[in-house]
């Protein structure tokens, strides 16, 4: 590594409205190391102070609410407990001048009906089943069969946004990413593979890519200060029992970054290649034509 790259990752950077010290960031790891209650514990203040020697931490993937799960024992940012759980995070990682944000999760489909409360199956964009196992109190199990939202319920989905980002700020967090790759929710209705809505949250890359909007615009909202927010997204990540990728990947993505481009936010995370297997691209795909 030559002297000139050392100095600039460990140059100060601000990206955004947040001031990092390096410029290293760690990438979100999904830990299985909460309670049922989803309240993070000691061990996760813990976790975090370890790695607060990089610039940026962004947490592991966090359900939204009792609907977003699909995982065992992953944390929560919807209940006060949770709340007072995670600021006990935040407090260690400052106390280190660490800087850390919330990946704010729903994982839609991804899911089994022993996660979710009542029972109730998952919720997708579309009634079509996802294929692959996952990590339940009892074991790994078949994801559920799902079905789609109702139009009427999508208010009551971006409140749920809405206050999840409003209880990362209260518990101390620097900002929040919104998860919107990896075949989670948000991505579901961006697919063109999955999402089979004729309401105006399907068909056009324009409905398609509705909901992720307004999640953006709803959590600008709450932190007001979009240099605070960023945003996840995997173009090409295969999906689960589903076309790899949508029929217009390059039309897709390069409509929704212009659009992500218009609020200014911190950043874009982005996945290049498939999550946990090949970075190699699908034939016709260049991501930086």
């Amino acid at each position: 590594m030559s002297n000139a790259i050392k100095n600039d990752l460990f140059e100060k950077v601000n990206l955004g409205s947040i001031e990092l010290a390096n410029r290293i960031a760690m990438a979100p790891l999904t830990r299985s190391r909460a309670g049922s209650d989803g309240v993070p514990t000691d061990l996760h203040a813990i976790y975090y102070a370890q790695r607060a020697s990089a610039g940026l931490i962004i947490s592991e993937t966090t359900n939204i609410s009792p609907q977003a799960r699909g995982y065992a024992f992953t944390p929560g940012i919807w209940t006060e407990e949770q709340v007072e759980g995670w600021k006990k995070v935040t407090d260690a990682v400052h106390e280190k001048n660490g800087k850390i944000v919330c990946q704010l999760w729903h994982v839609g489909r991804f899911s089994h009906t022993s996660l979710l409360p009542d029972g109730n199956a998952p919720v997708s964009s579309s009634a079509v089943k996802a294929e692959g196992k996952t990590f339940t109190e009892n074991g790994f199990k078949d994801v559920s069969e799902p079905r789609a939202l109702e139009l009427e319920e999508i208010p009551a989905l971006l409140e749920e946004y809405r206050h999840a980002a409003e209880s990362a700020k209260k518990a101390g967090f620097d900002g929040v990413e919104g998860h919107s790759a990896n075949s989670y929710l948000l991505h579901q209705f961006i697919r063109d593979s999955v999402n089979q809505r004729t309401d105006k949250y399907g068909g056009s890359v324009e409905n398609r890519t509705r909901l992720l909007l307004e999640v953006v615009e709803a959590i600008v909202k709450v932190w007001g200060d979009s240099g605070r927010v960023g945003i996840r997204l995997s173009p090409t990540t295969p999906d689960a029992g589903n076309t790899p990728i949508d029929s217009d990947v390059m039309g897709t993505f390069t409509y929704l970054i212009d659009k992500l481009n218009e609020y200014n936010l911190a950043y874009i995370h982005f996945v290049e290649g498939s999550t946990a297997a090949s970075r190699e691209l699908p034939e016709g795909i260049d991501l930086y034509q």
